[in-house]
């Protein structure tokens, strides 16, 4: 637990100063105007005394104990600082200098020097270059923003402190409470997954939120994530998502991933919500401070105005929402109170003069109708509208139900008062339809991911002695300097682990070419091998469909003409040949690996367009049952393998067993970072992989 950071019974402030312009003027103002009631203990050699507390030389001349020091000093002195705190047994330091990692080598070095003596004294470190930590509950503020926000039941942690200045700012102005906050700068020691630890496991957070540009501990965010993401909504903003951020790579699992993937399904993995901006993470968090939740998709619209009503409609057809009709009764029921020109089923459209009655004969129904899971009440202040009235009744309302509300109340000044009745009920409410149902959308999406139950992982029996060869296989290579494994071991290495491969052989000449074709049987496809080639067909190195000698002979040379020609430097060890393989779709079956996250297993439409289409799912290893179809139905083109126009479906059990194979074969062998099998050949039973490259690190 960090209550010494968060729940300090006594602070230090190293760095101290009368001076108004300083930050350690600024922190020791904060706690002493604005309700902490703890001691504090100004530090600074060249003062008595600075507001009216006595100053002290040094940390070690306190001479009581002490749960906290804020930090505030030079970077070059904080080692000392931070080596006299441990010397005298302070628990938790927060080191709001900044000149260090993020300055360069020397800075680096600091930081290193700083981590070693938090660690040797056996302490916990906020920072460095950080803008401190906030918990308004006891009117804490050892931050160097000016003011602190009103009391909440939301915590907030921050890798940015400029942001999180802003931030602050604007839960102040926008009278949004916050409980703890925190920002981490560098993350030398402390970083976000054990933010997230504690504010799961803190009775007064009930939401949790986080802006992040990177993850320190990739796995053990995703454990604690899930952990914590059953009792409370994690939600978070991650910055750093456009391609210029990946790292290059040589396969088409790896291209396809991106650099933004990997945080995507770790997000959904753990039942993180996703939000894109400042804005939109204060919105989605309005709506859970209900605590209700919706029991499925269905989501009722009532609205007095034709227009927005419609938006709401689309916009909750584009998030996975569902609008069903009433049920009869409920129909039977409003079609006796309504004016005949109000629309009955979903959006309800109670017309432009409706009062306060109206909504209410229509939430009546809705909160006891089956067809319903949440309501969404959408106001425009119109001439006998009396917004305030609407708005107790949704009030009155929403107490009696455990369904989730969401108001869009659609104005200015003539809807400010309702607004502020909703909120103050905690009914989130916002001015426009497309963010109200955007943010309930996800209360939707938690509620699902929440629930979902306990994973099936399943382990496949793999012999010994199959291990024992595969490692033999790649430790070979690895020594060898080998990177990209060859056609031949590849296809070794998956077929041990069940992935099947047409009939095959190698051939250095044309002569010896023809003798493997005709053993094999026509027709036969012809691929060049070798070690410095990575996409065959792009160099001419791939000929199909062979029907005899002949057409072996020609396509030996002309392969080894094209290659020449396209990649001159490139050896060629000779061909492969193998049987032509009738019949089934194109698929990609693959893994790449993302040094935050892991492995990750890769399905999607195959075949040389995949890096055009992009029609492809990813999930991070380990991956259960439901993960592997949740992944062949993300894909767009999962009609293609289902059958269409009287064609039999492919075998969607194959692909699920043969991608959690791979699976299993990447955790089993992590020296493996990334795998292709493009095409994997996906029949109406079982399948068969045409190509297969592994590439070990």
């Amino acid at each position: 637990m960090l209550d010494f950071i968060f729940k300090p019974k006594s602070i230090a402030i190293v760095g101290a100063s009368a001076d108004e312009k300083k930050i350690g003027h600024a922190i020791l103002k904060n706690l002493i105007t604005q309700g902490y009631t703890g001691k504090v203990f100004p530090i600074n050699p060249n003062s008595k005394e600075i507001l009216g507390l006595r100053c002290y030389p040094s940390v070690s001349k306190v001479g009581e104990d002490i749960d906290l020091a804020v930090i505030v000093v030079p970077a070059k002195v904080v080692p000392s600082v931070v080596k006299e705190c441990g010397e005298v047994g302070v628990k938790g330091v927060v080191v709001i200098s900044a000149g260090f990692k993020e300055t360069g080598e020397e800075g680096a070095r600091l930081e290193q020097e700083v981590v070693e003596l938090v660690k040797k004294y056996g302490m916990r470190m906020v920072g460095p270059n950080c803008l401190g930590v906030i918990n308004t509950e006891i009117g804490m503020n050892a931050t160097f923003a000016p003011d602190i926000p009103p009391k909440g039941r939301v915590s907030f942690f921050s890798q940015s402190g400029a942001l999180g200045v802003a931030l602050i700012d604007w839960a102040i102005g926008s009278g949004f409470g916050l409980g703890k906050f925190v920002s981490f700068g560098n993350k030398a020691d402390l970083n976000e997954t054990d933010f997230l630890e504690y504010f799961g496991q803190d009775a007064d957070t009930d939401i949790i939120l986080g802006y992040i540009e990177d993850v320190k501990e990739g796995r053990r965010f995703i454990e604690v994530a899930t952990e914590v993401a059953k009792k409370k909504p994690v939600i978070i903003i991650k910055s750093g998502t456009t391609e210029a951020g990946a790292r290059a790579a040589s396969s088409h699992t790896g291209a396809l991933a991106g650099s933004d993937r990997a945080f995507t399904e770790a997000f959904r993995k753990a039942s993180v919500i996703r939000v894109e901006g400042i804005k939109e993470l204060f919105e989605v968090a309005e709506i859970f401070k209900s605590r209700k939740f919706p029991t499925g998709e269905k989501l009722l619209i009532v609205t007095n105005a034709g227009g927005p009503g419609i938006i709401a409609a689309d916009t909750a057809e584009k998030n996975g929402l569902k609008l069903y009709p009433l049920t009869k009764e409920s129909i039977d029921f409003l079609a006796e109170r309504l004016p005949p020109t109000a629309a009955l089923y979903n959006p309800v459209d109670v017309i432009g003069d409706a009062t306060s009655e109206r909504y209410l004969f229509v939430l009546e129904k809705a909160v006891f109708d089956p067809n319903v899971d949440g309501i969404c009440v959408i106001l425009t202040p119109q001439a006998t509208t009396d917004v305030e009235n609407v708005a107790k009744v949704v009030v009155e309302k929403a107490k009696k139900t455990e369904k989730p509300f969401v108001c869009c109340f659609i104005g200015g000044p003539k809807v400010k008062q309702g607004t502020l009745h909703l909120k103050q009920n905690d009914i989130a409410c916002y001015d426009d339809p497309v963010t109200a149902i955007k943010a309930y959308s996800k209360l939707v999406y938690y509620e699902k991911h929440k629930n979902r139950g306990e994973d099936e992982f399943v382990r496949f029996p793999i012999p010994d002695e199959v291990k024992k060869e595969i490692s033999l296989i790649l430790e070979t290579l690895r020594d060898a300097g080998v990177t990209v494994i060859g056609e031949e071991n590849s296809m070794k290495i998956l077929s041990l682990y069940g992935i099947k491969f047409p009939k095959r052989g190698f051939a250095k000449t044309s002569d010896e070419a023809v003798k493997i074709a005709e053993k094999i049987g026509y027709p036969v496809v012809m691929k060049v091998s070798s070690p410095n080639i990575v996409h065959k067909t792009d160099v001419g190195g791939v000929k199909i469909g062979l029907k005899d000698e002949k057409e072996v002979r020609g396509a030996f040379l002309e392969i080894t003409i094209n290659v020449q020609r396209a990649m001159p430097s490139a050896y060629i060890k000779g061909v492969n040949i193998y049987e032509m393989v009738a019949g089934g779709k194109e698929v990609i079956l693959g893994v790449t690996y993302d040094y935050t996250f892991g492995h990750m297993v890769m399905f999607g439409l195959g075949g040389v367009y995949v890096e055009v289409l992009k029609d492809v799912s990813f999930k991070i290893v380990p991956v259960s049952k439901r993960e592997v179809y949740e992944m062949l139905n993300e894909i767009k083109g999962i009609k293609l393998l289902e059958g269409v126009r009287g064609e039999k479906p492919s075998d969607k059990e194959d692909l699920v067993e043969k991608i959690l194979k791979l699976s299993q074969l990447v955790e089993d062998f992590p020296i493996i970072k990334e795998i292709d099998i493009n095409p994997y050949l996906v029949k109406e039973k079982g399948g068969v992989a045409l190509d297969a490259r592994i590439i070990i690190g």
